[in-house]
């Protein structure tokens, strides 16, 4: 079974290679964006197995994102990735019940791991 996800950051080259990176592991991405609107709009429209958003982002950022995609289903795997290491980040994101966090720059043995511990996702 595919797993299929959107990945959403605001830098396209950074959106493009987190993309390359998910589908050399052998998931599939549904969907791209560059904003917090754009992860809504996609969420609604695939319903990805996993969401990769970016926390800052002009516009509607990454905490506007994983707001509304709460609305709609409170149990989606949302996984943060961000270069904001700040506790205060940390903390709101644990609040609003994010599934993880990928710190920026980020690395395939990184996502491996949290596919790995956070969703039982044993990737190449």
């Amino acid at each position: 079974m595919l797993i299929r996800c959107i990945v959403v950051d605001d830098d396209k080259n950074t959106a493009q290679v987190f993309a390359d990176i998910l589908e050399l592991m052998g998931l599939e991405i549904v969907g791209k964006g560059y904003n917090g609107d754009d992860a809504v709009s996609l969420y609604n429209d695939y319903r990805p197995d996993i969401s990769f958003i970016d926390v800052v982002m002009p516009q509607r950022n990454g905490f506007y994102a994983l707001e509304k995609i709460r609305e709609c289903n409170p149990e989606a795997k949302v996984v943060a990735v961000t270069a904001d290491f700040t506790q205060e980040t940390q903390q709101r994101l644990e609040s609003m019940k994010i599934s993880a966090i990928i710190y920026k720059p980020f690395n395939p043995d990184e996502i491996k791991r949290v596919l790995l511990e956070k969703y039982e996702i044993n990737v190449f």
